[in-house]
């Protein structure tokens, strides 16, 4: 089964999914190792360990599906990749939907910032008009039309300059152009969010990023209210960061960080080193 198809099976169960975003391969894994059944490529996340730099647009195409690719390969759950704005104008979303599909994403998140784009929860950010938002989305629609296996799911962020009115205006029109999930970013309130499940056709992600313009609510109510997706952008990226800030306090200081490391097996374990070697031996003797 295909990534897109394996997501497709999904979200046929109507029921809502808590799905951590990942940003480099082994993020990835340790979400699948946890049994979550599927995974979103933050664009922030790979912005900031792949660069060093915000996610305010800095990032290209050929470094997110670079990424992306190698995401893809380490997991068998789907993910779902953070096309930005699609890198250009109609023809570049195209092949941006074409490149993320043959890197292996399920789906691919396409919005209407204006570029370069930035993090839907800062400060800053602008959408383009609704004729170009429109036709960004029907070219992503139109390439998935066209043979890309792969799903599109529409972002607006118009909330934030236009109203709430604006970006569900926007998001039953990318439904009606084809978009199979559609995300209205940043609700301000429990009410905007009921607003968005219950307005909205078809399947819709929601961003749960701690300190957010979003408030967390827990998965169940989010269910009740129309969602399928559950994204937590930067949960894990937060946890990593502050691990390492942990340990290198503490060296520091001279002291060795032994309270916040794995066994050298169990690490050994989570990167794959046991597979490896219990399959090695199979080619032992041709060596």
């Amino acid at each position: 089964m295909s990534p897109a198809n394996k997501l497709r099976e999904l979200l046929s169960t109507r029921q809502a999914f808590a799905m951590p975003c990942c940003f480099d391969p082994i993020s990835a894994r340790l979400i699948e190792q946890a049994g979550f059944p599927l995974t979103f490529m933050s664009g922030f996340g790979v912005s900031a360990t792949r660069l060093g730099l915000p996610d305010t647009g800095l990032i290209s195409y050929a470094e997110m599906v670079d990424q992306g690719r190698n995401i893809c390969q380490a997991v068998g759950i789907p993910v779902i990749g953070d096309g930005d704005t699609g890198y250009g104008n109609a023809m570049n979303v195209k092949r941006t939907v074409n490149g993320y599909a043959a890197a292996g994403f399920a789906a691919i998140m396409i919005e209407d910032q204006v570029a370069p784009k930035r993090c839907g929860h800062t400060r800053g950010k602008s959408v383009v008009g609704r004729d170009a938002a429109f036709t960004r989305i029907q070219a992503a629609v139109d390439a998935r039309d066209a043979g890309a296996d792969i799903l599109i799911l529409a972002r607006t962020d118009a909330r934030h300059d236009h109203g709430l009115d604006e970006a569900l205006t926007r998001a039953r029109a990318f439904s009606e152009i084809g978009a199979d999930i559609l995300l209205v970013e940043a609700p301000r309130n429990c009410e905007e969010l009921r607003q968005v499940g219950e307005a909205l056709p078809g399947p819709k992600l929601v961003n749960m990023l701690e300190g957010g313009d979003t408030p967390i609510l827990p998965i169940g109510d989010l269910e009740e209210m129309g969602f399928a997706l559950v994204a937590y952008p930067l949960t894990l990226l937060s946890a990593s960061i502050r691990a390492m800030r942990e340990s290198l306090r503490g060296m520091a200081k001279g002291e060795h960080p032994n309270d916040l490391l794995l066994e050298f097996a169990e690490l050994r374990r989570i990167l794959g080193f046991d597979d490896y070697f219990d399959d090695e031996k199979k080619y032992a003797k041709g060596s």
